[in-house]
């Protein structure tokens, strides 16, 4: 038998019908503007896209996601992670099943990548960590919108050192066949005007592979700042897509929650001479 992580948040953070989610991220993927794609381009190596509800954060995350669409036939595995809400993890947690459910249809999760990675000290198997966790979850319907097959390497990231998850990265790194997405809101709660600084602030720290990011700054701190580390030693080149928060989506502007969109860059042969 198959085990299988059913969805948690559908019908909450996003919508929970088959074709009410097909046209909702559809709608945000198209609004978010392609940039064109030169033949000698690359996929980006990761990409850092917030968690919350599609209504408020969707529109931020579908201007990584849809950079991806010229890589949908090259892009077939996915390591995921993200911060847990619900159940506290030492390390980083695997989820202990075959594969993800959504609205969208089942991802295989990359048994390959969970032998490699069951050898690590800070890796763990918590099928409760992931059982309710949206910050993962929410990821799932983008990627399926935009890669036609991929296995996930899903891990939900608790208390861990950015060498910790550095290393978790460097041993199911890959080619460009692997992509990394860390799944992090920003700020939370601050007023309107506060949060913009603060965020504007956390976020020319990450395009600078400044691997000192804080929970406050970032909720997904600990995946933020491991992937910042192995940035840094992989020489990848960050760049921004957007920055915003819900006030400027869904929500009022007394007490918001911040968002970014961020790819990573590994060097073409051609940038390297």
């Amino acid at each position: 038998m198959l085990s299988v992580r059913s969805p948690a948040g559908a019908g909450s953070f996003y919508p929970l019908q088959t074709a009410a989610l097909t046209h909702k991220v559809k709608a945000m993927l198209g609004a978010a503007k392609a940039e064109p794609v030169s033949a000698a381009a690359i996929p980006p190596k990761a990409i850092i896209v917030p968690h919350a509800g599609y209504i408020y954060s969707g529109t931020t995350a579908a201007l990584a996601y849809q950079r991806l669409q010229a890589w949908r036939q090259q892009i077939h595995r996915v390591v995921l992670l993200g911060p847990v809400h619900r159940v506290p993890v030492r390390g980083l947690a695997l989820p202990g099943v075959d594969a993800f459910d959504t609205p969208l249809g089942r991802i295989p999760v990359d048994q390959a990548g969970v032998d490699i990675l069951s050898h690590l000290k800070q890796v763990v198997t918590s099928p409760a960590a992931h059982a309710q966790e949206h910050s993962l979850e929410v990821q799932l319907p983008f990627l399926q919108m935009v890669l036609e097959h991929f296995t996930l390497l899903p891990l939900a990231v608790g208390d861990a050192t950015a060498s910790e998850v550095a290393q978790v990265l460097d041993a199911v790194w890959g080619g460009p066949e692997t992509l990394i997405v860390i799944s992090s809101d920003l700020s939370h709660y601050l007023p309107y005007d506060n949060a913009q600084e603060m965020d504007r602030n956390t976020v020319n720290h990450m395009l600078q592979l400044d691997s000192h990011i804080t929970p406050a700054q970032a909720c997904g701190a600990a995946p933020v700042n491991g992937l910042l580390l192995a940035a840094a030693q992989h020489h990848l080149t960050p760049e921004l897509l957007g920055l915003c928060n819900s006030g400027d989506t869904a929500g009022d502007k007394g007490r918001v929650v911040g968002y970014g969109a961020l790819a990573f860059h590994e060097a073409t042969h051609h940038d390297a001479h």
